[in-house]
């Protein structure tokens, strides 16, 4: 969705203003929210959020330079595509060592020379493959080998980082005001982001790409040019790694916290 796209959501007080949506890229202006609930958001996307990814290896033949442990590390930050309507938590399941309702196997079987990328792993499961196959994981020389078998399970990102499925940020919308303007020109030179332009007079072209720096305002001698931000708006940034697409991810963060709420509710009510 590009920003001539955008979609508008919301009442009167709380609205979600879709700039960038794709499988992988989310930009989205939230307005109408406390900071507080802004960084709830951020942290239910990164850190609360399950995917899929290799948490136990069986390594039965590896003549490569690598050490086990490093090539284990290396597989386990492959993000796996995850389907989270087939698969549960280990904590959640009552199987006895693993069933394939908690977790799925892939297996890896190469010879050199070559270099092994992410899409050779094979997995039992169809749907669960490397998000994208060119990952490269080692590179074997003449007569080097790796056999393994590595078991994905699900967690989330309190966990490990490999469990994280996307990388989310926010900032507060940026309010540019312009007066009395005598066209030097030098918070157009200073500008990292560019989006200041002069022509018959100092214009902003984007201002959602102002970072808040200031130095337009430092370099200013007749203090024409203020930055602000609004304390109810924040602009979020999501990318994901390709677990799960990125509009899943943003849903199931503000499922999560629902869930709390609700959770909190009925502790309080009990005390009550």
């Amino acid at each position: 969705m590009m920003e001539r796209d955008r979609k508008v959501i919301g009442g009167s007080e709380t609205k979600i203003d879709i700039r960038e949506l794709s499988d992988r890229r989310a930009k989205f202006i939230l307005s109408g929210v406390s900071s507080a609930f802004a960084n709830a958001l951020r942290r239910s996307a990164i850190a609360e959020v399950p995917t899929l990814a290799i948490d136990d290896i069986n390594i039965y033949e590896n003549t490569s330079v690598l050490f086990d442990e490093m090539l284990a590390l290396r597989l386990g930050l492959i993000p796996l595509e995850t389907d989270l309507d087939s698969y549960i938590l280990r904590s959640e399941c009552k199987c006895d060592g693993g069933c394939p309702q908690c977790q799925v196997s892939l297996t890896l079987s190469a010879e050199g020379p070559k270099v092994v990328y992410s899409g050779e792993l094979k997995s039992s499961d169809p749907k669960i493959v490397p998000s994208d196959e060119r990952i490269p994981i080692i590179k074997l020389m003449e007569g080097q080998k790796v056999y393994l078998e590595a078991i994905a399970r699900l967690g989330k990102g309190q966990e490990h980082s490999k469990w994280q499925p996307a990388m989310c940020s926010y900032k507060n919308m940026p309010t540019i005001s312009v007066s009395k303007c005598n066209g030097c020109g030098a918070c157009v030179e200073v500008c990292p982001t560019g989006i200041l332009k002069l022509e018959d007079t100092l214009k902003i072209t984007n201002e959602l790409d102002c970072s808040l720096c200031r130095l337009c305002e430092d370099v200013c001698e007749s203090r024409a040019i203020h930055i602000g931000s609004d304390p109810t708006s924040f602009v979020f940034n999501l990318e994901s790694h390709g677990s799960l697409p990125a509009e899943e991810v943003i849903l199931r963060s503000a499922d999560n916290i629902k869930e709390k709420i609700d959770g909190l509710k009925k502790c309080l009510k009990k005390l009550s």
